[in-house]
């Protein structure tokens, strides 16, 4: 009789954000020390992971964050509350480019829609005439008259 085993094999997805490095790896691919690591983090410029039993777990981002902090430092002389201050204005500067684009985009949407609205007219030469119950297309009709015949009374037709 043989024994079969089986092979099970699981595969985990590694985003930048997932935090994979303990301290000591990612303070080594930072060029730190793992106490400035700790500091970086009281002062709120970077948020590690944590494990369920509450170790610093550290992502590839968390590490290019880390190394931009050492540069600003080390190359530009940037002290810590510089660094934050440029960390804020980059996400100011995020939220700022989404906005536009969101808006630009609502914007492209209006005119597409108006361009709509003007083929409509000019294919019906019609002029958008409000009307008390919702609004109304009426055609217009340049060189025809017409009457609307109104009953007086006494009046004989």
């Amino acid at each position: 009789m043989s024994v079969r085993r089986m092979r099970t094999t699981t595969r985990i997805e590694l985003t930048d954000d997932r935090g994979v490095f303990m301290i000591s790896v990612a303070a080594e691919l930072a060029e730190m020390h793992p106490q400035t690591l700790r500091m970086y983090e009281q002062r709120g410029l970077i948020e590690p992971k944590r494990s369920p039993k509450g170790t610093r777990l550290y992502s590839h981002a968390d590490v290019e964050r880390l190394k931009r902090i050492q540069q600003m430092t080390a190359e530009l002389g940037m002290n810590l509350a510089g660094v934050e201050r440029v960390f804020e204005l980059e996400e100011q500067l995020t939220a700022m480019t989404a906005k536009v684009q969101r808006l630009e985009r609502r914007a492209a949407a209006l005119a597409r829609e108006v361009e709509r609205l003007e083929a409509l007219r000019r294919e019906l030469r019609a002029e958008i005439v409000p009307y008390v119950r919702g609004g109304a297309i009426v055609p217009a009709q340049p060189r025809q008259r017409f009457r609307i015949p109104v009953e007086r009374p006494g009046q004989t037709g």
